[in-house]
């Protein structure tokens, strides 16, 4: 067998290595703008869509890119990025559906009161519940997941809600219909804002404490301007989730060469969805309870008999929820909202073997 030097050997494989890169060169580069509404710094960004980018780009040699526009930098407004995304301005978001009222009917059954105790199990079930039921909420869009945030609790700056009766005189700030629907059965006065708006209107004293989830307290520095927190125990339902999506632009999506369709394919839907669940679920919580415990903030956690007087008060925008989807022309809400139900208890099941 005939050996080649060593220099020739060296030659031939840096010509290989020449030829290798000059191929992958030619191959075209997809940069995807992805926008959102929070700050770089925030758990969505780093913690979720960061690592996600970051998987499609390696699967796919390279050739899909991402620049991400956090904090709304492409302009407009968070509930203008349902409209951003379908008409191109930009590739991808990130966004809350309920922040164009009315728009997402079906997907609002996941942000009723006291309907999920599992950001991971209730993640699953959305993106099924809407592959099922609510195609044509989003059928000017791709979507890529499906999420909620960890359960939604009420932090308030100069008085803590134990009870009903302390909802009384607080003007609390509901991000959607439903969550206004809520805080006003509860007896407070809603006032409905995006999340950006919050720390402002702390300040200003335009709202006395806000409903939201712990994933947004280090973004806004939340723990910095309320004193108190309620919340409902581990494993008792939550109450209430935000229902996020990941959504792409369908013609964007559908320019991509098959190959790469395919890295999107194998990065999105049901387990896309339950990862960020997870992530809700677990580092979130944890990060937004030590940020109050720096503080010597109170964080409240609701006892059963009290929970059980919320659940009773708020029982009513469920079936404002029945009703609406029925308007809307879907038939038999009652049954629809069972059927969520049932894919919410379904993955709390798989959870919990």
């Amino acid at each position: 067998m005939l050996k080649l030097p060593k220099t020739l050997l060296a030659i031939a494989a840096l010509g290989s290595f020449v030829l290798h890169g000059a191929a992958q060169a030619a191959e075209p580069v997809v940069t995807l703008k992805l926008a959102h509404f929070l700050p770089a710094h925030s758990v969505t960004q780093a913690q979720f869509l960061e690592p996600w980018a970051k998987r499609i780009t390696e699967q796919s040699d390279g050739r899909i890119q991402f620049q991400f526009y956090p904090s709304m930098q492409l302009g407009g407004t968070p509930p203008q990025l349902v409209d951003q995304v379908r008409d191109g301005v930009a590739d991808i978001v990130w966004t809350l559906p309920g922040y164009s009222s009315g728009r997402f009917p079906l997907t609002a059954a996941f942000e009723l009161p006291f309907m999920s105790s599992s950001s991971e199990a209730s993640s699953q079930a959305m993106w099924d519940f809407i592959a099922k039921h609510g195609q044509k909420e989003f059928s000017d869009m791709h979507l890529l997941a499906t999420h909620l945030t960890d359960g939604a609790l009420i932090h308030t700056v100069g008085k803590p809600i134990h009870t009903l009766k302390d909802f009384r005189g607080q003007k609390l700030r509901a991000a959607n219909r439903t969550a206004a629907k809520t805080i006003g059965l509860l007896g407070a006065t809603p006032v409905a804002m995006p999340v950006p708006q919050v720390p402002e209107s702390l300040s200003k004293g335009v709202v006395d404490g806000a409903v939201l989830p712990w994933d947004v307290v280090p973004a806004l520095k939340l723990h910095e301007l309320v004193k108190y927190h309620t919340e409902t125990a581990v494993g008792s339902p939550a109450l209430m989730h935000t229902a996020l999506i990941v959504g792409m632009n369908r013609a964007t999506y559908e320019k991509l060469p098959d190959d790469l369709k395919k890295v999107f394919d194998d990065n999105s839907g049901r387990e896309l969805s339950r990862e960020a669940g997870r992530i809700w679920d677990n580092q979130v919580v944890e990060t937004g309870h030590k940020l109050a415990q720096s503080r010597n903030n109170e964080i409240h956690v609701l006892p059963q008999d009290e929970l059980d007087k919320w659940m009773k008060a708020t029982a009513p925008v469920s079936n404002d929820w029945i009703k609406e989807v029925e308007r809307k022309g879907y038939e038999n809400g009652q049954a629809l909202l069972e059927d969520a139900r049932q894919l919410i208890q379904h993955y709390n099941d798989q959870l919990s073997r």
